[in-house]
């Protein structure tokens, strides 16, 4: 059975070094609400079209329509809107200061944001990883289709997380780029509907054999 290692040359070798989210943990904080259940083209969109700089400060200022109304486009506004005020008032008990929340402990800030409601598992460890620089690595459905088409076998996010972070060295920026390969692969190659023609591992994955 092939590696986390080795999954991560072979997506390397095909895709090119990969992006990084963002270099401002609060728009990596809001981009990861915004990108729930929309496209990722929407929500550049939407933030790069902000009337002023995206900074906790601005968003405090807003009205909840107005916050609403901006972010639309990346649709379930009033949910989302809601979601990134508690997010952002989170971040106000750290003095809105990234260094601060990078000094808490790993485990005790996944807690944190668990706890907050509209963050679940995945929005918490894209938080951690590119926005506070926490090796948590990040398991969503990409790459759940990805392994189960491989035969992997996972029966929860946990095995997977395991799979992949006793596998690798424990890096933030590893797993970020990670996050990203298997995204680049799954938009290209690994879709619902499959294209195992261009497939780097179309040679030893499970769908493809069986097409």
């Amino acid at each position: 059975m092939i590696t986390a290692s080795e999954i991560y040359e072979k997506l390397l070798a095909s895709y090119g070094q990969p992006r990084w989210w963002s270099d401002n943990p609060y728009i990596v904080m809001v981009q990861s609400v915004l990108v729930q259940n929309t496209a990722w083209a929407s929500v550049e969109k939407v933030t790069d079209a902000f009337p002023k700089p995206l900074t906790p400060e601005y968003v405090v200022s807003l009205s909840t329509e107005e916050l609403e109304s901006l972010i639309r486009p990346c649709g379930f506004a009033k949910a989302k809107a809601a979601t990134i005020r508690r997010l952002t008032e989170w971040y106000g008990g750290h003095n809105y200061h990234a260094d601060k929340v990078m000094a808490v402990d790993q485990n005790l800030l996944r807690n944190e944001l668990l706890q907050i409601k509209g963050i679940g598992a995945e929005t918490a460890d894209v938080i951690l990883v590119y926005a506070f620089h926490k090796p948590s690595f990040i398991v969503d459905a990409y790459t759940r289709r990805f392994l189960d088409r491989m035969s992997f076998g996972f029966s929860s996010d946990d095995e997977i997380r395991i799979f992949f972070e006793s596998g690798l060295y424990t890096n933030y920026q590893l797993y970020g780029w990670y996050h990203w390969l298997i995204l680049e692969h799954g938009i290209s190659c690994c879709r619902k509907t499959p294209l195992c023609d261009r497939c780097i591992f179309a040679p030893i994955c499970n769908v493809s054999k069986h097409r």
